[in-house]
């Protein structure tokens, strides 16, 4: 399953899951820290939403939980413009 938005008023962060044939594994990086009340009632949200939704049978729902920054978004385009944009530059060394 593709990684989703965590959203409210303000971004909270991307969860990616995987299901297997016995479980649910999910990572969820926040971008700011939660109270673990919070983070609990979060994890419930994307299993009742998410998870139980997908109507797959599973195990458990496993969740690794990280805090960090979005630091860029980069694609197959992105590195194709940039493959171009050296090449100019190595055309203009030439002159």
């Amino acid at each position: 399953m593709q990684g989703n938005n965590l959203q409210s008023n303000n971004r909270l962060g991307t969860v990616d899951i995987h299901f297997t044939t016995t479980a649910v594994h999910g990572t969820l990086i926040l971008e700011r820290e939660l109270e673990e009340a919070d983070l609990t009632k979060l994890i419930e949200q994307i299993d009742e939403d998410l998870v139980l939704s997908a109507d797959m049978p599973r195990d458990d729902f496993l969740v690794s939980v990280y805090v960090g920054k979005d630091v860029g978004f980069y694609s197959d385009e992105y590195f194709a413009e940039e493959n171009n944009e050296s090449l100019d530059f190595d055309d203009d060394d030439e002159a």
